[in-house]
């Protein structure tokens, strides 16, 4: 599997505030969890991807892997269609990161990761889901015997499913280092536990139901709600705005002082249907080169 994807720009995708479980080991191999699957990746030159996974897991690893890192062979047009020849900041961006791509990650999950992020930096993310899936969340047993072999890494464990957190307690959960994160998880557990296809329907409305429906859920506003709906559900009209976001949008759009909510209805209009993939790009721009 060869997306074209160069250098640093995997860093940026598997650690860039995507998704929180994936670690690069000292030998510079990425592997990472998600659902069930559990893979590792390995630069090989300027675009190419060497993966592997556990031999019980790769036929299934192998079609997943293609679908979560959005990799058809016309994921490219999708960054074409932006409007990089008549924005000079974005075009810039785009140079800056080539190959960059939205991961297509399970939608629980992801509602589950962003709802650990208010107030929180990457690292620290990290470190509560890997502590939810540590103690909550079910071992992948063909990756325990793989390690047992190898003898050079623990076992693996998914994250819980939401039938599975509504069934921990709220103390449980701050012992993961959730803070008040905690009580916004356990309430959204309640809550679905108690409308059976909820998150099935929500994944597949239209994006403003979508978005509204995730915003009734604890904890989550509409930046959590885009994140969601752009790395969980590959709705890329998504605009989620953030700290970097706004700054990019004062230093580079000329729009200080406006609100979260109306950068977000400019950045969908400026950016057109693909918003959210420039964001991306705007996003990745604006930390790497932070004063």
């Amino acid at each position: 599997m060869q997306p074209p994807v160069e250098g640093g720009v995997l860093a940026e995708i598997l650690d860039g505030g995507q998704a929180f479980r994936w670690l690069r080991g000292t030998d510079g191999i990425w592997t990472g969890v998600w659902a069930g699957n559990i893979a590792r990746l390995r630069q090989t030159s300027a675009s190419g991807l060497q993966w592997s996974a556990p031999a019980a897991l790769a036929p299934a690893v192998r079609a997943a892997l293609v679908h979560y890192l959005n990799a058809a062979p016309d994921a490219g047009d999708l960054a074409d269609a932006l409007p990089w020849r008549s924005d000079d900041h974005l075009a810039r961006c785009m140079a800056a990161f080539p190959g960059l791509r939205l991961l297509r990650q399970p939608f629980g999950e992801t509602l589950l990761c962003f709802l650990c992020s208010p107030t929180k930096q990457i690292v620290q993310i990290k470190q509560m889901v890997a502590l939810l899936a540590e103690r909550h969340g079910a071992p992948l047993a063909s990756e325990d015997a793989d390690a047992r072999a190898r003898n050079d890494q623990p076992a693996r464990h998914r994250l819980p499913t939401w039938g599975e957190l509504a069934r921990v307690s709220e103390s449980a959960l701050r012992a993961c280092r959730l803070g008040f994160r905690a009580g916004h998880i356990h309430r959204t557990a309640q809550f679905l536990a108690d409308r059976p296809g909820w998150m099935e329907h929500t994944e597949t409305a239209p994006y403003a139901e979508a978005r509204e429906r995730l915003c009734l859920l604890p904890g989550v506003g509409e930046k959590v709600a885009d994140c969601v709906l752009l790395f969980g559900a590959g709705r890329l009209e998504a605009f989620p705005v953030d700290v970097w976001i706004l700054r990019a949008m004062s230093r580079h759009y000329h729009l200080s002082g406006w609100k979260p909510a109306q950068i977000a209805q400019f950045g969908r209009a400026h950016f057109g249907r693909f918003a959210g993939l420039a964001q991306q790009y705007l996003f990745a721009w604006e930390r790497q080169n932070r004063v």
